[in-house]
């Protein structure tokens, strides 16, 4: 049975859409089928990061509307050959969205997929709502700030009251803490809050920890999701999240700061 899978945060700006990127890629290149849907109307940006934005034709609107057929509107991904991509609308309101359009993609899609990724806008507004209600697991990605990690904390009483499953009394949706831009020097230089102070307050299991990297800002303006960087901490990073969410047991490796050549070579981590 097909997963529906829920990218959010409170807060814009903290990676989802580089996440949403990354863990869909992820999921195809170990052999899943899987496609991954903006829900953030109006913007759009996941086309720009997966690297498709010239071959965006029809979009989740025109799917909902009636106006094309949903395997017109899936665009193929140019990196791995399970992984399709729905695109937003640029030109309608958010208020396009409507729930019984979203069920009725979701469940053509189950037919066919394995993994049902949705990138989710910022905050709490109809398209994050959306993104939201279907979700039978969330990855709810916050950057080692108070303001982000509040507004995390908002998202999963969202989640645990007003998504379909708390709805219909059903077992709740399976909740991941996706933590990035972290730099374990400004940790311990107290000017983030560390993977320890987040987890005490959102309390929810860790799934990863994404290093901050300028190399992601580089993969975005290049339409390559993050993942695909080679030799780069942060495509190590997004293999491990995506391998701890398919069950294996791996090491954190990006929490500890990384000793510099003398502390090294005197025996220091």
């Amino acid at each position: 049975m097909a997963k529906v899978i829920v990218i959010t945060s409170g807060k814009g700006g903290v990676g989802k859409t580089t996440t949403s990127a990354s863990f869909s890629s992820g999921l195809a290149l170990r052999g899943n089928k899987t496609v991954v849907i903006d829900f953030d109307v109006g913007l759009r940006n996941l086309d720009l990061i997966m690297g498709c934005e010239r071959r965006v034709v029809y979009d989740i609107i025109n799917v909902i509307n009636g106006e094309v057929s949903l395997k017109q509107a899936l665009i193929k991904d140019k990196n791995c050959d399970n992984l399709f991509i729905l695109p937003a609308s640029q030109t309608r309101d958010k208020d396009a969205l409507n729930l019984e359009g979203v069920e009725r993609i979701l469940e053509e899609l189950k037919q066919s997929f394995d993994f049902i990724v949705c990138d989710s806008p910022a905050g709490i507004e109809s398209g994050a709502f959306m993104a939201m209600y279907f979700a039978d697991e969330a990855l709810v990605v916050t950057n080692p700030e108070v303001s982000s990690v509040r507004d995390s904390d908002r998202i999963l009483g969202i989640l645990a009251a007003k998504s379909k499953r708390a709805v219909e009394g059903l077992e709740p949706v399976r909740e991941h803490l996706l933590v990035t831009r972290y730099d374990p020097k400004r940790v311990n230089a107290g000017e983030m809050l560390s993977v320890t102070d987040i987890q005490e307050i959102l309390r929810i299991p860790l799934l990863g920890v994404i290093p901050e990297s300028e190399s992601v800002l580089k993969a975005s303006n290049s339409g390559t999701p993050a993942i695909h960087l080679d030799k780069s901490d942060v495509a190590d990073a997004y293999r491990d999240v995506v391998s701890r969410f398919m069950g294996e047991d791996l090491p954190m490796r990006f929490i500890a700061e990384k000793a510099g050549f003398f502390k090294r070579l005197l025996g220091g981590n």
